[in-house]
């Protein structure tokens, strides 16, 4: 059995370019993404599931729910197994009088169920490797730190060099508009 990473649903959104609707799935311990393409359906059922929205009429999901507990079943975890051809696979394990069944499914139908049955989702290792995303960090705002730290130190120590250099090498002419160099 493939080695399976913890993860948790950290948002469903909806894509600028084409509409179509992602579900972001992101490792418990680690600041580590899985962006996975998922129908509008789905992603209302996921939403609906993860906002507590109650509706008039149980969804597809809500039946599968349902037909699990009436079974005297247990959604044990739900997976997504395997990626192939940019086609994502999932699993539910689903545990009967002490039997486990593994029943293939879509992992956007794995997610739906799994918020209705506060099931763990999980993630091979593999299909971690090979579609997720980490964040870089934000090389700017690190920057502006750096250098807000810097300052604040300069000022604290009496030493303005730094600002004495800005204001000798300042042009007074790049800040004049076009109108103001017509003027005598």
């Amino acid at each position: 059995m493939p080695k399976m990473i913890e993860v948790e649903i950290d948002s469903v959104r909806v894509s600028l370019t084409n509409q179509q609707r992602i579900v972001i799935l992101k490792q418990v311990d680690k600041e580590r993404y899985l962006p996975i393409w998922i129908g509008l359906y789905e992603a209302e059922a996921i939403t609906i599931a993860l906002q507590d929205i109650q509706i008039a009429r149980p969804q597809t999901h809500d039946l599968l729910k349902t037909l699990i507990q009436s079974l005297n079943g247990r959604l044990i975890q739900v997976e997504v197994s395997s990626l192939s051809d940019d086609v994502f696979y999932g699993n539910l394990v689903i545990e009967i009088d002490g039997k486990r069944k593994f029943v293939d499914c879509r992992p956007s139908d794995a997610l739906a169920l799994a918020v209705r049955m506060n099931a763990p989702i999980l993630v091979a290792e593999d299909v971690m490797a090979q579609a997720s995303i980490i964040p870089e960090e934000d090389i700017s705002d690190q920057d502006a730190a750096e250098l807000e730290t810097r300052a604040s130190a300069e000022i604290e120590t009496g030493n303005l060099d730094i600002f004495d250099d800005f204001l000798k090498n300042i042009d007074l002419d790049d800040f004049r508009s076009d109108d103001e160099e017509d003027e005598p």
